[in-house]
């Protein structure tokens, strides 16, 4: 699935790193596609959208200042069918998106995944000490509807921490 970036650099607020694309997202061609997902309803009520998007309304969320890419482009049912290989090949990937449109935060959106695409087994929620192509890196939980460790209000308040 192509990456949600402006073709030139331009003001993204954030690039959300999904883990890897869900089968409905990979058969409608668009991130977070999957009407289950709670991405979209998340960032409106963490102030990051002035209003609730829906997954084709990718340049309305572009004006709004966000980008989306994957670790692993591949779509699967459940990202625990990725294996760390491919989770660690996502990040010199992540790093020439980074680098190519310089976003001003990037945020990866899955705590198992970012444990073992960068190698940091104890890495929890929040900013992270480590920069990719010097911007700023957030940890946020994975807002797949399949994600029950996190309820809508505790992502809604993790999220928030990115649009301060």
């Amino acid at each position: 699935m192509p990456d949600l970036v402006p073709g030139t650099p331009a003001a993204l607020r954030v690039l959300l790193a999904g883990v890897n694309p869900g089968l409905v997202s990979g058969v409608r061609g668009l991130h977070f596609g999957n009407p289950a997902n709670r991405l979209l309803p998340v960032l409106h009520r963490a102030g990051l959208t002035e209003r609730r998007l829906r997954p084709e309304d990718t340049d309305e969320l572009l004006a709004a200042g966000i980008g989306i890419t994957n670790l692993v482009p591949r779509a699967t049912a459940r990202a625990d069918e990725l294996i760390a290989a491919e989770l660690r090949e996502g990040v010199p990937r992540l790093t020439r998106l980074v680098t190519r449109v310089r976003p001003d935060k990037v945020a990866v959106l899955g705590i198992s995944a970012y444990r073992v695409a960068f190698a940091e087994p104890r890495a929890v929620v929040g900013r992270q000490a480590r920069t990719i192509a010097g911007r700023p890196v957030w940890l946020l939980p994975n807002p797949s509807g399949l994600n029950a460790s996190y309820q809508m209000d505790a992502l809604i308040a993790a999220y928030a921490e990115l649009a301060d």
